[in-house]
Formats: C-alpha cells, sequence, structure tokens
C-alpha cells in the first residue's frame, strides 16, 4: 500500500508526520512525505529514513520574514501552495496512490485535496489542535487580520464568519487553480478541505474533543515516536553539573524583542533559585552574560531534555505542549498566539503549569508563573497526567489509513 502524507507546517506539524510515517512504514506501507524545504525538516526525515518531497516555500523564511513580502500578498502566496502542493502530491503520488493525508494551512490542504479529487484517492484530513476544528464549544481561532468581534459570543455565529473569512481569503486562489485542472468551484472552502470526517490527533487529556458536535471527528492520539537521539555531549555534562534548570524557548516562534525576552526569563529562573537551558529556536535567544548556570542549546532531543529539567516555558505550540506533557515536565506557557492561548489555558486547568497572561513575558509575570510551576504540587501533577498520556496515536492511525 502506498501512501502519501502532506504539511504545510513548522516543526512541530512536521514531527507529528514522522511518527506516522515510521508507524505506516512499520505496517509495511510505502510512505512519501510532502513538506517545506526547510533543512532541520528533510534532515529529520532522512534520519528515519522516510523520502520527502520538498514542497512550496521555507516557512522558516516565511515566518522570520526572510521571505520579501509578495506583491500580491495573501491571496498570491495562497496560490502558490495550492499550485505548489497540486503539482508535488501529484507527482508523489504518480506510481500509485492508495491514501492521500492532509495537514497544515488550508491552501496547502485544498491543493492535496483537489489530487485526491481528481485522480480519485481516499482523503483525509488531519488537525492537531481541537481548536481549528468547527464545534458549538469553542470559537475559531483568529484569523490574520480579523479579530473575532467582541460583541459576538455564540460560537456557531463566530464560525459561520469564520467560513466566509476563509473564503473571502482563500476562496479565489483555489477556485481559480481548480478550474485550471477541470474541476468545479466550491462556495465553502473550509468545510471542503476539512470534510465532515476529520481526524484529531491530540492526547484526549491534553486537548479532547468535546460532544455533541456536528463534525464526527475521529481522535486518534497524538502522533508521537520516541526519540532515541542522545543529547549533545556539552548539554547532558551542564545537566549532570548541578541541579535540574529549568528551560525556555519558543520554538518555530519569532519574539519581538529577543533580548528582552531572553533577560526577563533568565533573571526570573535565577530568582527562582535555577539554572537555565535557553534554546535559540527561531527567535534566536541567547544568554545575557557569560555565568556558568546557563546554557544555550539548539537542536536537540526535546523528550530526552524536557525529563531532566524542572520547568518547561515555552510558546504553548501544539508540539512543545504534547512533548512536555509526556515527559511530566511543569509548563509555563507563553502564547503568542495562534492554537497557543488554548494549549495555556489547558495546561493550567490541568494543573500541569501556568498560564502566562499575555505574549509579552517580564520579570514579574515570568516569575509569578514559575512560582505556581515549580511547586511539588505542580510537579505531582505533571506526573500523574504523563501517566496518562497515550504513546500510541500514530499506530492507531497507521491502522485506520491502512485497514480502510
Amino acid at each position: 500500500m502506498r501512501v502519501v502524507l502532506s504539511g504545510y507546517d513548522s516543526r512541530g506539524g512536521v514531527e507529528p508526520l514522522v511518527g506516522l510515517a515510521v508507524r505506516l512504514r512499520g505496517l509495511g506501507a510505502e510512505v512519501r512525505v510532502c513538506a517545506p524545504p526547510d533543512e532541520e525538516f528533510a534532515k529529520r526525515l532522512a534520519e528515519v529514513g522516510v523520502e520527502m518531497v520538498p514542497t512550496g516555500m521555507s516557512v522558516r523564511d516565511l515566518v522570520t520574514g526572510k521571505t520579501p513580502p509578495s506583491p500580491g500578498g495573501v491571496p498570491r502566496r495562497a496560490a502558490e501552495l495550492v499550485a505548489a502542493f497540486y503539482d508535488n502530491v501529484t507527482a508523489a503520488a504518480a506510481e500509485g496512490c492508495d491514501v492521500l493525508m492532509a495537514t497544515g494551512l488550508v491552501p496547502a490542504v485544498a491543493g492535496v485535496q483537489a489530487v485526491a479529487e481528481k485522480l480519485g484517492i481516499r482523503y483525509v484530513y488531519a488537525s492537531y489542535q481541537p481548536v481549528s476544528l468547527p464545534s458549538p464549544h469553542h470559537p475559531p481561532i483568529p484569523r490574520p487580520g480579523r479579530p473575532l468581534p467582541p460583541e459576538v459570543t455564540d460560537n456557531q455565529v463566530l464560525w459561520d464568519r469564520d467560513a466566509q473569512d476563509a473564503q473571502e481569503v482563500f476562496g479565489e486562489a483555489i477556485n481559480t487553480h481548480r478550474a485550471s485542472i477541470g474541476l468545479p468551484a466550491l462556495d465553502n472552502v473550509r468545510d471542503h478541505v476539512f470534510t465532515d470526517r476529520p481526524w484529531l490527533a491530540t492526547d484526549p487529556v491534553l486537548a479532547p474533543w468535546q460532544q455533541p458536535a456536528a463534525l464526527e471527528v475521529v481522535q486518534t492520539g497524538a502522533w508521537v515516536l520516541p526519540d532515541e537521539r542522545p543529547l549533545p555531549a556539552e548539554l547532558t555534562a551542564f545537566l549532570d553539573a548541578g541541579t535540574p534548570p529549568v528551560y525556555v524557548g519558543f520554538g518555530s516562534i519569532p519574539m519581538r524583542d529577543p533580548e528582552d525576552v531572553a533577560r526577563a526569563a533568565i533573571e526570573a529562573i535565577r530568582a527562582q533559585g535555577r539554572r537555565a537551558v535557553v534554546s535559540r529556536g527561531w527567535a534566536e535567544l541567547a544568554l545575557i552574560d557569560d555565568q556558568d548556570d546557563c546554557f544555550v542549546v539548539g537542536e536537540a532531543n526535546h523528550q530526552a531534555l524536557f525529563r531532566r529539567v524542572a520547568a518547561v516555558v515555552h510558546h504553548g505550540g501544539a508540539g512543545t505542549t504534547t512533548t512536555a506533557t509526556w515527559a511530566g515536565a511543569p509548563q509555563v506557557v507563553v502564547p503568542q498566539g495562534g492554537d497557543q492561548p488554548y494549549f495555556a489555558g489547558r495546561v493550567a486547568a490541568l494543573g500541569i503549569g501556568a498560564a502566562h497572561d499575555g505574549p509579552t513575558p517580564t520579570f514579574e509575570s515570568l516569575s509569578a508563573a514559575l512560582k505556581t510551576a515549580l511547586t511539588p504540587e505542580t510537579r505531582a501533577r505533571a506526573t500523574a497526567v504523563a501517566a496518562t498520556f497515550r504513546t500510541d496515536g500514530a499506530t492507531v492511525a497507521a491502522k485506520l489509513l491502512l485497514d480502510a
């Protein structure tokens, strides 16, 4: 059986595809992954021996502003994504494909879905967070430049508006491409690409799907893969040299004032009598002095690292939150946008850490949050929740794909 997985996302959105691809291959399937052409994604998939088809523009360059603004703005980039994923997924499926799985941004997903329609291949859409799926139990994530009207409190009204927003932003690009390949136009691109039976790749305790809801959501569990890579020798030496440090990093989020953020975080961690591990990430965080109680790290095995820290200070992306929860590490979530406020709320509600109020951390605000995260009670609760974490999500998803 042949499967093509696709995603246009940051590392937290590509890593689950790695886990699913490995499980599919273990069950005898042939797998290809269409993902952004960033070097770190290609390297990660090469490490597990899965073929990657570079697709679209670099996510890192786009997020960090290294890609020049497109003259056509969002609609132009949407059109480019639709075409890129349609062309590359078509090529990846050319030798015969039984199922297409898509995640990530709507235009990229629409390109994959169009391949499925055109070639008559089974298609599945998956999300890494429940709040991106229409539900009466939560509002939609605000789209860039389209804030939710504060006077509207009816979630269904907000979701109807979200469908209109998606149509206005992406509809022309998607329908122009569909017309070029002989497919009919869509009047609701969001619901068409999501389908009425989307999959939800989240742990049911950390991020549950609430019923009743109109969508027939299939919650598989998070797609995680045990990471056996050793930590860098210098990092291991730092960890061994003292008490567990506090990790701080914001993954693929570029921070507005990275120097101020690093200073506030390190000083707040030191005020709690702790050492610090600072992850550079796409924000390019750095140390603020040459004291030996701090260590800066680049790419590293977060599964192994988070099991050795006192707490994890992060942005609340689905990938980092999932890994920290699985590791049993207390968390301080400083949400920057998107699905991150949701995960910050879940961490606080579960009692496994603190949700920072707003996206701008200060010494005072981080100190207060760390006091909560570093209590024995929070550590005990984080350990208890980690014991419930389902590690079979990728296997469940792989079997569902192959059995169908």
